[in-house]
C-alpha cells in the first residue's frame, strides 16, 4: 500500500508494516530522489522505485532487506555504519550466544537478503541531502541504536522517527549497543520538532499534527516509567538479576526465542542502573537487589 503526503510515499507492509516488515519512504526533489529504509515491504512491489540514493535510519535487518535492489550510494549514521558494512558485525552487535548466533547469521541472509554493504557511507547529525526544491536533514535520535536517526523532509514538513515506532510495546533498548537515557533525549529532541506529519516505522503509519504526536509519543514513553514501576514492585523482596529477567520487563510470557533472556537481561540492569542512582533500589548483597522504604 503506497499513502501520499506531500512529495513523500509512504510504503506500507502487510499488517501496517508489523514485523519483519517495516515502512519504506520514496522522496522526490527535482533533481534526485531518494529511498528511505528499502525494507521487505519494498520488495512486495512488481519492481523497486527508482532512486539515486539510499539513506538507513538504522542498520536493523527488517530495515536494510532491500539496500541490495539498487545500485545507489546508501548512507547510514556512523554509529551504524560498522554494522550495515558487514553482516557479521551487525550479528555480533546482537549480543546472542555462539549457537543463536549462527542462526540469526542465516536468517539476516535468507529471509533478509542481508549480504552486507561495505561502500556504504556515514552522515552525521545535520547532514542535509538537496533534492532540488527539497531537503531532507539527518536527525540523530541515538538510544535504539547509537546510529539510529530520524529525517526531517522539507518544505514538506514530514518527521520520520523510524523505531521511536509509538507501538504499545514501548521504546526497545535491548542491544547492547543501546541506551535508555540516550532514548529519553531522542524522545524529547522529536517532541519538540514541529512537523505536518510525523511517519513511524512500523504500524502507527503517519500522524498528522504536532498535538496528536506528542500525545502518542508520551504514551509511548511512559512505558519506561511502568517498567520501573514493575520492578520496584517485584523488588519488594530481594531478587537476583536472574529473577528478574525469568519475570520479565519486556517480553510477554508467550514470546520465546534465544533472544529474549539477552534482551530482558540487558533491560533489566538498565533499570536496575537507573533506580539505584537514584536510590530507589539497593544491592542487599551481591547480585541481589531490593526496593529501598519510600
Amino acid at each position: 500500500m503506497q499513502e501520499e503526503y506531500g512529495a513523500v510515499s509512504v510504503l506500507v507492509g502487510p499488517g501496517r508494516s508489523a514485523y519483519p516488515y517495516a515502512t519504506s519512504l520514496l522522496v522526490r526533489g527535482t533533481a534526485e530522489t531518494l529511498v528511505i529504509d528499502p525494507s521487505l515491504s519494498l520488495l512486495l512491489l512488481d519492481s523497486a522505485p527508482p532512486a539515486d540514493a539510499v539513506l538507513v535510519s538504522h542498520a536493523h535487518e527488517d530495515h536494510i532487506a532491500g539496500v541490495g535492489a539498487y545500485d545507489a550510494p546508501v548512507h547510514v549514521h556512523e554509529g551504524d555504519l560498522a554494522a550495515l558494512r558487514s553482516r557479521e558485525a551487525m550479528v555480533a552487535g546482537l549480543g546472542l550466544p555462539p549457537a543463536a548466533a549462527v542462526d540469526a547469521d542465516r536468517m539476516l541472509r535468507d529471509r533478509f537478503h542481508v549480504r552486507g554493504c561495505p561502500d556504504a557511507r556515514g552522515f552525521e547529525d545535520g547532514t542535509v541531502f538537496d533534492l532540488g526544491g527539497r531537503t531532507v536533514t539527518v536527525v540523530h535520535l541515538p538510544g535504539h541504536t547509537a546510529g539510529h536517526s530520524g529525517f526531517l523532509v522539507e518544505p514538506d514538513g514530514f518527521l520520520f522517527v523510524a523505531d521511536i515506532d509509538l507501538t504499545s510495546f514501548g521504546p526497545y533498548y535491548g542491544d547492547p549497543g543501546s541506551d535508555l537515557d540516550d532514548f529519553e533525549a531522542s524522545m524529547r529532541r522529536c517532541r519538540a520538532i514541529d512537523a505536518r506529519w510525523y511517519g513511524t516505522s512500523h504500524q502507527r503509519g503517519v500522524i498528522e499534527g504536532a498535538a496528536e504526536f506528542r500525545r502518542r509519543l508520551d504514551a509511548f514513553g511512559a512505558v519506561v516509567e511502568q517498567r520501573d514501576t514493575a520492578l520496584l514492585g517485584f523488588l519488594r523482596v530481594p531478587r537476583t538479576v536472574e529473577d528478574i529477567v525469568e519475570h520479565r520487563l519486556v517480553y510477554r510470557p508467550h514470546v520465546e526465542g534465544p533472544h529474549v533472556e539477552p534482551v530482558e537481561r540487558r533491560t533489566a540492569l538498565r533499570h536496575l542502573d537507573r533506580l539505584m542512582s537514584a536510590g530507589r533500589v539497593t544491592e542487599v548483597e551481591r547480585g541481589t537487589y531490593r526496593a529501598t522504604a519510600s
